[in-house]
């Protein structure tokens, strides 16, 4: 579906070229629900009840596009209860970027290795952000590379990359301004700290040296990510996880898709073995594809399923390559 956030409600269309939508959620009143663990299997969920105690799920393609719906359709709830206007004023029209800006171009180089924005450690009220930008930084990037005219233009497109996903904030102060009724949701401060979604931040009480140790595992950068079927070593039984591929240093993290932001576990990569497997006496005869082992240097064996075998091949050759670069 097409979605189209409007003040007072949500409309949606089979295609975003349609005239007439399919149909309209009405905000007033209505609670929203995100993460939502309503399917088990299904990541990225939110959910929007009415007042006639409709429900209605919507599924993000990732997690930083969901954490985007979910801050602004609040503000619009937020601005119905107070009798105020929802505007999103990061988007193109209501800023009205130049139709020659394309963020998605924009983005990559500011990624760039050489000539983009170099990624920062920067600490904070005991706390160390790791792989982040400031927000002053973020503008002083653009006005040095002559991509804005001035700051306050510079300000308007980094707000557009915030809404679109592109940057996102990190810590209290960045947090607040995103998610509240301001006249910019980004802030030009040296003290209000960004992260590239792919970028492999995270942040760390600065409280002991093994916590630094600890944390050395999540400093690689993020090569692939997605839901596998994991088998569980002691009652063997499968259940869904979404694994987060890092390399330098090469980890593959697990997490609970139902959401929570600790791992459940972590698979060190360096020296192992990736193998596929055409069948497994664990596994029921109707679902043993798509199969593929991971044996690590200290031998402790991994036993995955992908939904294809594309998908299977390409995390194979991912993992195969994280074990050869990474730490």
């Amino acid at each position: 579906m097409w979605v189209v956030l409007l003040e007072d409600g949500i409309e949606f269309y089979k295609k975003k070229s349609d005239n007439s939508p399919k149909g309209m959620i009405p905000l007033k009143g209505s609670t929203l629900t995100s993460p939502c663990q309503d399917f088990g299997k299904r990541m990225f969920v939110l959910k929007i009840t009415t007042t006639k105690q409709q429900d209605h799920f919507f599924q993000a393609a990732f997690l930083e596009e969901r954490d985007a719906w979910v801050r602004d359709i609040k503000k619009a709830i937020k601005c119905i209860e107070g009798g105020q206007k929802f505007a999103r004023k990061s988007t193109r029209r209501s800023i009205r970027l130049p139709e020659t800006i394309d963020l998605g171009a924009l983005y990559l180089s500011m990624k760039d290795p050489e000539k983009g924005i170099k990624e920062l450690n920067l600490e904070k009220d005991k706390k160390v952000f790791n792989h982040c930008l400031t927000g002053s930084g973020v503008i002083d990037w653009l006005v040095s590379n002559k991509l804005v005219r001035n700051r306050q233009e510079g300000l308007m497109i980094s707000a557009s990359l915030l809404s679109e996903g592109y940057l996102q904030p990190a810590g209290d102060l960045s947090k607040n301004a995103a998610d509240g009724i301001a006249e910019n949701p980004f802030l030009d401060s040296p003290d209000a700290f960004y992260y590239f979604p792919d970028s492999g931040f995270f942040c760390e009480e600065n409280s002991s040296d093994d916590d630094v140790i600890l944390r050395e595992e999540f400093r690689g950068v993020i090569i692939k990510q997605g839901c596998l079927l994991k088998q569980g070593h002691r009652r063997k039984n499968w259940k869904v996880r979404k694994f987060i591929l890092r390399e330098d240093p090469a980890y593959l993290h697990y997490y609970d898709p139902a959401g929570g932001e600790d791992p459940l576990g972590a698979v060190h990569l360096r020296g192992c073995v990736v193998t596929s497997v055409e069948s497994s006496h664990d596994v029921k005869k109707s679902d043993e594809e798509n199969l593929f082992e991971i044996i690590t240097a200290d031998e402790v064996h991994y036993y995955l399923q992908a939904a294809t075998s594309k998908e299977r091949t390409e995390w194979i050759k991912a993992i195969q390559v994280a074990s050869r670069t990474g730490k």
